[in-house]
């Protein structure tokens, strides 16, 4: 039988996606008035993958991640998706439905995990009506995709954001719990 350990704590990273880089700039001072400071920002991409939000938030959507320097405990994924859902209704200027999708997810050493409302049959339920599930998963030194992984989280400029996001995560757990506790959680 193991003996349970406490999990290490989590690097928050959020996906955002919106029209325009005003709309991304105005979530992101929301995000990290609630999460502190934003330690990783990734350029600006065209979110073209995908037609799926154009119908809500418009056409031409750009996307954007961040990372958060406070580390969060993994059990708390739930519990943030709520708050960014209640985030992303808010009214932006006047506008009468969303203008923003956000995704909150986080990092450890051996993946990137997702939230997400929609269940399927690769997805654990969290409470709450939010799910939990494995996007990346890191392996022979980058992260790597699984067959569900959404086609922009595929993209290689995208993964190597998470790789630097990775690294900086890897850091900041050995200044706070020391080396050892780096090959308990890979």
């Amino acid at each position: 039988m193991g003996t349970p350990l406490r999990s290490l704590p989590a690097k928050l990273i959020t996906g955002l996606i919106a029209k325009d880089t005003e709309r991304l700039e105005c979530a992101r001072k929301f995000l990290e008035r609630r999460f502190g400071r934003a330690d990783r920002t990734s350029a600006v991409f065209a979110f073209d993958q995908t037609h799926y939000y154009e119908r809500e938030l418009g056409e031409g959507l750009r996307r954007q991640f961040l990372s958060f320097e406070r580390l969060i405990a993994a059990d708390t994924l739930a519990a943030i998706k709520q708050w960014t859902n209640s985030l992303e209704i808010r009214p932006f200027r006047g506008a009468q439905k969303r203008t923003v999708n956000i995704d909150p997810g986080y990092i450890s050493l051996a993946k990137l995990v997702l939230a997400t409302t929609k269940n399927h049959s690769h997805r654990i339920y969290l409470r709450q009506g939010i799910f939990e599930e494995v996007t990346l998963v890191f392996r022979g030194h980058t992260f790597a995709p699984l067959e569900w992984t959404y086609p922009d989280y595929r993209q290689e400029s995208h993964i190597a954001f998470f790789n630097e996001v990775r690294k900086t995560y890897k850091q900041q757990i050995e200044k706070k719990y020391g080396v050892s506790q780096l090959y308990r959680c890979v």
